[in-house]
């Protein structure tokens, strides 16, 4: 998975990055509320981990703007403020979970692999434009209906979670096969299965870019 971390202590901004990259996963770090606005618009996270209290733009305000440009990243928030208003007031803004200063980082890192359990087996309708996605019975639909590989279905959803945004090869590879045999040959195959498959169903939806990448999902 690739994180977003959102925490102006230094040193706990340090220690949280090396547990998530020990841990296998990708993380970009930053110091203020308003470059995790700018980041979260630039690139397609898994996670985004907001501190409340930041410099520039704190956490809340952040969070409020990057759910109102559509994005919708599971988004965990740390506070030190144990307040229950204080913790409302996170989840009323778009916080999808939060955690408590002090905290352990194996509850972190617990929280995560859980996240990713439930993530790799979402049964959850995934929408954009015309398309309708079901992950479950990996049927796309739009003007009438088409069946997909489960690859073509987890790069689907990859895709229209993070629509328009440009996605890299490697990141598909990652979020689609994981740890499996697979390379950039195997990405395009399947941009390619996809493209015909949404062009069949009559679909406006398009996955722009070229052999090698990046590809982008747009109306």
């Amino acid at each position: 998975m690739r994180i977003l971390l959102a925490e102006d202590e230094e040193q706990l901004a340090r220690v949280l990055k090396m547990a998530m990259t020990s841990s296998g996963y990708t993380v970009d770090a930053v110091d203020n509320g308003q470059k995790a606005v700018d980041l979260a618009k630039e690139n397609a996270y898994d996670v985004i981990i907001l501190d409340i209290m930041m410099p520039v733009k704190d956490g809340i305000t952040a969070l409020k703007e990057i759910r109102e440009s559509g994005n919708q990243t599971y988004v965990i928030m740390l506070t030190a403020m144990a307040e229950v208003d204080d913790r409302v007031n996170g989840l009323d803004s778009g916080a999808d979970d939060y955690i408590t200063k002090p905290f352990s980082l194996k509850e972190l890192l617990a929280r995560l692999r859980s996240l990713e359990r439930r993530t790799t087996t979402s049964k959850q309708a995934l929408h954009f434009d015309d398309l309708t996605l079901d992950s479950e019975e990996q049927v796309v639909e739009s003007s009438n209906s088409i069946s997909l590989t489960r690859e073509e279905t987890q790069m689907l959803a990859y895709l229209i979670r993070n629509a328009g945004k440009p996605l890299s090869p490697a990141a598909i590879l990652d979020n689609v096969w994981g740890n499996e045999e697979a390379d950039e040959e195997d990405v395009w195959i399947n941009i390619s299965y996809l493209r015909q498959k949404l062009s069949s169903i009559q679909s406006h939806a398009q996955i722009a870019g070229e052999k090698g990448g990046p590809y982008m999902l747009k109306e």
